[in-house]
């Protein structure tokens, strides 16, 4: 089946070829390069200089060789090739993570090379995406992916993690089914009338209704105040010239970021900062 869906104004395939760089641009030690799609260790095979080796690797298993061009047959990288095979990879695709040194050229001549053996860029989320299509994981789980990635504190990392375990949705499952279940009944009672009604089985269903409410309304504030854990509070430390709110501001910080004098109107423009209060 062809799932066809607007992504970045283009038409979406997720049976595309895709890569990209999974540790942040810059100069470092080692850089991960991810890439998914059916076919992918093939294709990433005639780049490798062990091509015979990396297709028949089983997977959760490393190969290490050297990626070459394929054209003119010079060595881009010494690296490290993590083979994972469908379904039990983390997009349900065959996929093939390319671990290598971290120096901007050698990462640009690694992913040139993906790109000119097929492989498109991935969009923002699309691994994630694509588990979901493959449903290695629900919504609530794709979205903890995303807020562990981006948490701005220890809390709302471990919040993410919490999610990330399948817990929210084993809730939200446990709610449906004991609802499933009262529609059920109530759709058996209305098919044959002519029984009696059992007065104790619809007071049982009132109360599994309620239940179902009580737990919606608590799940309903968790995301509240996750949310808060999530993307912090926006607050603004205003008042009178040298009332001491630069002052107040580097204690916050812990550094001094504000300039502090007795002159008026030293801080003209405003000066602003991320900081973590109990997590």
């Amino acid at each position: 089946m062809i799932y066809c869906i607007l992504m970045e104004r283009e038409p979406y395939h997720p049976d595309d070829l895709i890569a990209a760089l999974a540790t942040p641009w810059g100069q470092s030690a080692l850089a991960v390069i991810r890439t998914s799609g059916p076919g992918c260790i093939d294709a990433v095979a005639g780049l490798f200089s062990k091509p015979r080796k990396l297709t028949g690797a089983e997977g959760y298993s490393i190969v290490r060789g050297y990626l070459v061009n394929p054209k003119t047959g010079m060595r881009l990288d010494d690296l490290l090739a993590a083979v994972y095979r469908e379904p039990t990879s983390y997009t349900g695709q065959d996929s093939v993570e390319l671990f290598a040194h971290g120096s901007l050229p050698g990462i640009q001549a690694v992913l040139d090379a993906l790109k000119a053996a097929g492989f498109r860029n991935a969009s923002p989320g699309e691994f994630t995406f694509r588990a979901f299509l493959s449903k290695k994981m629900d919504l609530t789980r794709a979205e903890a992916v995303h807020e562990i990635v981006t948490a701005k504190s220890v809390k709302a990392q471990e919040m993410a993690l919490h999610r990330l375990s399948g817990r929210i949705e084993e809730k939200i499952s446990s709610i449906k089914n004991s609802l499933v279940e009262v529609m059920a009944a109530m759709e058996l009672q209305l098919d044959y009338p002519e029984d009696e009604i059992d007065i104790h089985g619809i007071e049982q269903y009132t109360d599994v209704c309620t239940r179902a409410r009580e737990e919606i309304e608590v799940l309903t504030t968790t995301f509240k105040i996750g949310r808060v854990y999530q993307e912090g509070i926006r607050v603004a430390i205003a008042g009178r010239t040298n009332a001491g709110k630069s002052s107040l501001f580097n204690l916050f910080l812990k550094e001094d970021r504000s300039i502090v004098s007795e002159i008026h109107g030293t801080t003209r423009d405003y000066i602003e900062s991320w900081i973590t209060i109990q997590g």
